[in-house]
């Protein structure tokens, strides 16, 4: 065996059998693929967010930034002061990871509905832990009593629910979301990364039950390349997670930019409200093409059934717009594609791609 084959070869098996999580380059395209807020700041508020990131001291670890920085989710959350807490994470992902730590021991299940963020089961394979997930009913609605069945049967440790739920877009019943709850042994978490698109969030579920932590990301805030996520719950449960949490996991610039962009919130809201406003005008729009399935959502994407995803979303790649094929990622998303919600003048684009590309399907 060569040296390198030996090194290899110290590697766990199930990491070199596996890939690594798909990124598509967006270089030239109208990218509508991973859910950013299309929108940047307005050029004054550019240039006041640069003056302050160049008086950053570089030279010095994160600290004090990331404890304000802590606060001000705190109070931009409307998080209860008394008895509770918040951690952040390099995005969310970070957090999924130090979750799937914290309760990882011998036997331990994850669970998630399925299809949702495929993060849960990733870090749940990484830990080795065993992930179960529970098909949703063909609406994508939550499917209760086979949910409620495998917790009694798995006993979770663990219990995702994405609160809006990606990649579908929909946001679940709360009198089953909180059936489910009541019936979960281990910790549920509410992963509310779409939080600002939808017309509820899952904190007064968090204060009824002290098992319930509330993740979020500032991602689809506006800040998708800050990569700042957060949990929060009782303080209890909060300070856990804390003790896996690397001491400096969050670069000062990374705070300070989102300090900027919590003391700058209205800006962001009124991005949210044209987001919100365009997903119902682009979803509007999606019925009224002959074979496109659009389903509701609480997000900001649109998950849509075409007669041939593949060659529809190479035909909308071709024309210059790039979306996320997610037809394979589970049986319940068969011929589907996801769409984020963009400016106008990109959704206008991706109406006419889209339209070309069915045309172009119907001729072949």
């Amino acid at each position: 065996m060569d040296e390198l084959s030996q090194a290899l070869s110290r590697i766990r098996e199930d990491v070199r059998q596996t890939q690594a999580y798909p990124v598509q380059s967006g270089a030239g395209l109208v990218k509508l693929d991973v859910m950013e807020n299309p929108y940047r700041l307005p050029e004054a508020l550019q240039r006041l967010l640069g003056e302050r990131l160049g008086r950053v001291a570089l030279n010095r670890y994160p600290a004090e930034g990331t404890q304000q920085l802590a606060a001000a989710l705190a109070r931009h959350a409307q998080l209860p002061a008394e008895g509770y807490g918040l951690t952040l994470g390099n995005g969310s992902d970070e957090l999924i990871s130090l979750l799937s730590l914290a309760v990882a021991r011998p036997g331990a299940v994850i669970m998630s509905p399925l299809p949702s963020f495929v993060m849960y089961g990733i870090s749940a394979q990484y830990q080795h832990l065993r992930f179960v997930g529970v098909p949703l009913r063909p609406d994508f609605e939550l499917d209760e009593a086979a949910m409620l069945d495998a917790i009694a049967t798995e006993q979770p440790a663990l219990l995702y629910l994405s609160h809006p739920n990606n990649p579908t877009g929909n946001l679940w019943d709360e009198t089953v979301i909180e059936r489910l709850i009541e019936a979960a042994p281990g910790l549920v978490v509410l992963d509310e990364a779409y939080q600002p698109f939808a017309e509820r969030d899952g904190l007064a579920l968090m204060q009824r039950h002290p098992k319930v932590l509330v993740m979020r990301t500032m991602s689809k805030f506006g800040l998708a390349g800050v990569r700042i996520g957060y949990l929060m719950g009782r303080r209890e449960l909060v300070d856990q997670v804390e003790k896996l949490r690397p001491p400096f996991n969050v670069s000062v610039l990374n705070a300070e930019a989102a300090l900027f962009a919590l003391e700058h919130e209205a800006v962001y809201a009124e991005q949210a409200a044209a987001l919100r406003a365009e997903r119902e005008r682009l979803h509007a729009a999606l019925q009224q093409l002959r074979g496109v399935q659009v389903f509701p959502s609480q997000g900001n994407m649109l998950l849509v059934r075409v007669p041939d995803a593949a060659a529809v979303f190479a035909g909308l790649k071709a024309r210059g717009v790039l979306i996320k094929n997610v037809s394979g990622l589970h049986p319940l998303l068969q011929q589907c594609l996801r769409i984020t919600i963009g400016t106008p003048v990109e959704n206008q684009t991706l109406l006419a791609a889209l339209q070309a590309a069915l045309e172009a399907l119907t001729l072949s």
